[in-house]
């Protein structure tokens, strides 16, 4: 196979590639939104049972506990960065906007992260297990209608209240803080009965099975669902379907760790303090509904003394230099795909380069000739070969003249002449070989981190993780195509001719959807490639030898 169909075989298959994505991609079916009607946040959900492994197994609060009713009343706490709905039933979030990142389809709206059933049904629920404990069907005493953060206060506190069971008082206290979307949660227990207490607490999101703006790129969807996380076994990412199957398989045991539920560029998670035995769980709860959290155990609580419960709950958007300093491992949930090893270092890299302009599009640029000079002596010996069969592009002509209807001939005289004129036919490839993995790194961190997530770069490009709107990228992306195949050797068969000079169209139409942070980087890179590769070609053409180092 010579140089021409090599290339042709790649830039095909890379077009196939991309066209069944957009295809799988525009056919898939839109989730499917549950309404308020369908289901409350009283009502989801059954209590958890720890296992014999987390001490004793308490009786479930089934005699003291008190189903809240449907429309349970709510109050409103607003933060900085958060505003959030508190139920009185269980205590429990059952919204929560996000007040520094906007919807998808409006950014006049705030992105809602827990869903009382708007799109999704998605609640952060806590309780405890024990007789007469309340849990997240209790009805709760709400301190007010609404709280918000005022100036100068660095935190604010919510205390709710349960009703008296059997001499047993207990608070579900929740601290708010500035600039932070962080929760502490907990239990304040004070044992006014007779006997000792010895309660289990547990933690635990609840989710309905569908995707929140979900993105599918080759072959691979953004992940939606349950993740754990623990020292001993690291990242685990559970499938809602492998929960309805009983196949799931993440840590049951441990005294580190956390259980988060993932979806694309934001996540909420349960973070237990270290050194806690805990025990993680995942269900099915409802049609389409799981559940996954952890079970805490709490500390004997002697007649007349008080105890204490509590974990954080983290709800916001998965910027990875914050989140490594949160939770150990919590920066795993970003979700890179199958090319993580390229788009992890990529990320690290566009961040320096992003503290350095405060500009993502800046970055970007930077990172894209930052990778043109790394693989400069690759791509220059490359653009070398392609320049020395354009020179012989004539004697390549009468070859075919001479052997037209001897195939094997003139493969023969082909390759004698490449191995005279010290010419690598498939050197031209290499540029092609090496930009794929790097464009398909760079397409899944625009799209899987929520840094680029509605950044603008100048004029007209005002979010970098969507397609250019007045398509101005594209077409100057198409343009700088034309350009470099004008400088490639023309095919002798006049049929490759024409396909390599409709590749430009090709993906000119397929670009004209994809991120305008790709294709600005692809600009660049072409731009630069443009000028390496004219370089060498007019030094070679001119007779010279050449270092194929750029003027």
């Amino acid at each position: 196979m010579d140089q021409r169909r090599l290339i042709l075989f790649l830039v095909f298959a890379f077009s196939i590639v991309m066209l069944w994505e957009g295809w799988i991609k525009h056919n898939q079916p839109a989730p499917v939104a549950q309404t308020p009607a369908a289901s409350t946040a009283g009502d989801i959900g059954a209590v958890p049972t720890p296992s014999a492994g987390l001490g004793a197994t308490p009786t479930p609060a089934v005699p003291g506990e008190q189903a809240a009713p449907s429309g349970a009343p709510r109050m409103v706490v607003i933060t900085d960065a958060v505003r959030a709905e508190i139920s009185a039933s269980g205590g429990d979030i059952v919204r929560l906007e996000l007040e520094n990142h906007k919807a998808s389809d409006d950014k006049t709206r705030n992105f809602v992260l827990l869903d009382d059933g708007g799109r999704h049904l998605y609640n952060a629920q806590t309780g405890l297990i024990g007789d007469g404990l309340p849990n997240h069907k209790t009805v709760f005493e709400l301190p007010a209608a609404e709280l918000a953060l005022k100036d100068g206060e660095d935190s604010l506190v919510v205390r709710l209240q349960a009703p008296e069971q059997n001499g047993v008082k207990v608070t579900k206290v929740m601290t708010f803080r500035r600039g932070s979307y962080l929760v502490d949660v907990a239990y304040e227990i004070d044992n006014g009965s007779a006997q000792a207490l010895a309660p289990h607490a547990y933690f635990q999101l609840t989710r309905d099975g569908q995707p929140a703006e979900q993105v599918q790129a080759f072959g691979v969807h953004t992940f939606t669902g349950p993740a754990f996380y623990t020292e001993a076994e690291k990242f685990h990412k559970v499938q809602f379907e492998d929960i309805e199957k009983n196949k799931a398989k993440f840590p049951k045991n441990a005294s580190d760790g956390w259980v988060a539920m993932v979806q694309h560029y934001f996540v909420g998670a349960w973070l237990p303090a270290a050194g806690v035995e805990r025990e993680f769980f995942a269900r099915k709860v409802g049609t389409d509904l799981y559940s996954a959290g952890v079970i805490l155990p709490v500390a004997e609580i002697a007649p007349g003394a008080s105890g204490k419960v509590d974990a954080n709950l983290y709800v916001g958007p998965q910027e990875q230099d914050k989140l490594k300093d949160i939770a150990p491992g919590l920066d795993l949930v970003v979700d890179y795909g199958w090319l993580t090893v390229i788009a992890a270092p990529l990320f690290w890299v566009l961040s320096w380069f992003h503290q350095l302009t405060g500009n993502w599009g800046w970055a970007i640029i930077l990172v894209t000739v930052t990778i043109k000079l790394l693989f400069f002596p690759l791509s220059a010996a490359s653009y070398k070969s392609m320049a020395k069969m354009r020179v012989l592009a004539p004697r390549l002509q009468r070859m075919k003249e001479l052997y037209g209807n001897d195939k094997a001939k003139m493969q023969q005289e082909m390759m004698s002449l490449y191995r005279n004129e010290k010419i690598n036919p498939l050197g031209g490839c290499l540029p092609i070989l090496v930009q794929i993995p790097v464009f398909i790194a760079l397409y899944w961190v625009l799209l899987g981190s929520v840094e680029m997530r509605h950044a603008p770069w100048l004029g007209w490009i005002q979010d970098l993780a969507a397609k250019d709107p007045y398509f101005i990228l594209p077409v100057i992306m198409g343009v700088s195509m034309l350009v470099q195949m004008k400088l490639n050797p023309t095919p002798p068969d006049p049929i490759q001719a024409k396909v390599m000079m409709a590749m430009p169209i090709v993906f000119t139409f397929m670009f004209l959807w994809f991120p305008s942070g790709l294709v600005l980087y692809w600009v660049v890179n072409n731009c630069l490639s443009i000028a390496q590769q004219w370089q060498i070609t007019r030094m070679i053409e001119g007779g010279k030898s050449g270092s194929g180092k750029p003027a």
